[in-house]
């Protein structure tokens, strides 16, 4: 069977050029041939945002927008998350198979091993402020472990990489309860490695003066739920940020650094911080009806609705509006998940919205759950960063491993001047003199 092509036709020239087609995708340099004359540079694609351009191929998660289907390694995520805890994930994206029983143990063992950090991290977590936020002291100290560990930049060592991987699953939480702990101004509190990894994470934030903290067990589980749901989320914004930063060969700190740095945006990680303050607006429900009104009027955003790849309900919402009921029961229930589901229901029976395709995202129901185990809004990216960091190493492993690797180094359409003839600067005039002249 021949090869599939796509046909493409110069009306500028009325020439013809084909295309090899693979996987839906045609290769951008074939459009270099595209041109008017001998000497022109070729065509390029033009996509702001990335919207419609693959960067690379990839086997880790598949989403289909259209359907609502989210898979890692081609298990659902409805099915991992009800059956898993988040170190069987995060071994499933990183290995691409689920682990057996003792390689759950050791892998388990291997992660409690690296819990610790360096005591000179404390003292750099001691010179941001008190008010600091805590993704930026998550992004610095990230970071910082570069220089802890010079041995990362050894990337082309297999065994290496998976140190380095270890390193960055294990410890991500105890910097993450660092930042958490110095906005209280409360003694950092060790890692417990007889704990699972969510309860060790809960024992760092919350450990007072008893001997052993102990967790409620439906917290656990809904933190690992919620772990195992933010865990990746296939070409995202940061994820595209760790592999771009990677390219250059960087070890997996700063890159990973660079990855929180993206989710700190509140276009990307800083989302359900946005939907409490939306349903603080609001009020109660009597008042949801005027909201919708200047929703759809433009004067204001339905936050935690609608996303750039999900065109049905996103399945990762269904699973977490699932679990906000077994959380209420032990925190006791939040006012803003009624209000949450009664603007949820008002809004799938307009019309407006439906025709949009503008459904609930992850982002609708977390931040409450959040707010009612005792986080405050601040903490909600870097308990995104978390779970997240596994994702990203799974996708630095395998850019390591593709090759085809190349440095990222996008194209750009310049539309500046031509050249322009240098003048000295005692005979130049400012552009405002020049137009009043």
């Amino acid at each position: 069977m021949d090869e599939p092509t796509l046909k493409i036709t110069d009306s500028r020239t009325s020439k013809d050029y084909e295309a090899p087609i693979q996987n839906a995708t045609i290769r951008a340099m074939d459009l270099r041939q595209i041109k008017e004359d001998s000497n022109e540079f070729g065509m390029l694609s033009y996509d702001p945002g990335y919207t419609n351009t693959a960067s690379c191929t990839s086997r880790i998660t598949y989403i289909d927008g259209e359907k609502g289907i989210l898979r890692y390694h081609g298990f659902p995520i409805e099915s991992l998350a009800e059956n898993c805890m988040y170190t069987e994930v995060a071994y499933l994206l990183l290995h691409g198979e689920l682990p057996t029983t003792s390689e759950l143990r050791n892998w388990n063992e291997e992660i409690n091993h690296h819990t610790m950090v360096h005591e000179n991290i404390k003292k750099f977590v001691d010179g941001f402020l008190y008010d600091a936020h805590p993704m930026g002291i998550l992004v610095s100290s990230v970071a910082a472990l570069s220089t802890f560990y010079p041995d990362a930049k050894r990337i082309e060592s297999r065994s290496n990489r998976r140190l380095q991987q270890l390193r960055l699953i294990s410890k991500i939480p105890t910097l993450a309860a660092y930042a958490f702990r110095h906005s209280l101004g409360l003694p950092y509190a060790y890692p417990d490695n007889d704990l699972t990894y969510t309860e060790n994470f809960m024992n760092m934030l919350w450990k007072r003066t008893e001997l052993r903290y102990k967790s409620s067990p439906v917290l656990a589980k809904a933190l690992d739920v919620l772990f195992i749901l933010h865990a990746d989320h296939e070409q995202n914004c940061s994820t595209s940020t760790m592999r771009t930063v990677s390219s250059a060969n960087s070890d997996p700190y700063v890159a990973t650094a660079a990855a929180s740095g993206a989710l700190y945006g509140p276009l990307h990680g800083g989302a359900n911080e946005a939907v409490l303050q939306m349903l603080d607006e609001i009020g109660s429900a009597k008042n949801i009806p005027e909201f919708i009104n200047r929703v759809k009027a433009g004067e204001v955003r339905l936050m935690g609705f609608g996303h750039r790849v999900y065109k049905s309900y996103d399945p990762r919402a269904r699973i977490i509006r699932q679990v906000a009921d077994e959380v209420f029961e032990v925190t006791g229930r939040s006012p803003k998940i009624d209000l949450a589901k009664e603007l949820e229901r008002i809004a799938l029976e307009d019309d407006y919205f439906v025709k949009r395709k503008l459904y609930p995202n992850v982002d609708f129901y977390s931040g409450i759950i959040y707010e009612a185990m005792g986080f405050r809004p601040e903490m909600f990216t870097v308990l995104f960063a978390i779970p997240r960091t596994s994702g990203w190493l799974a996708h630095w492993e395998e850019l390591m491993l593709d090759p085809e690797r190349r440095i990222a180094r996008p194209r750009q359409v310049y539309l500046g001047p031509e050249e322009r003839e240098f003048v000295p600067i005692d005979k130049r005039l400012g552009e405002a003199q020049k137009a009043h002249n």
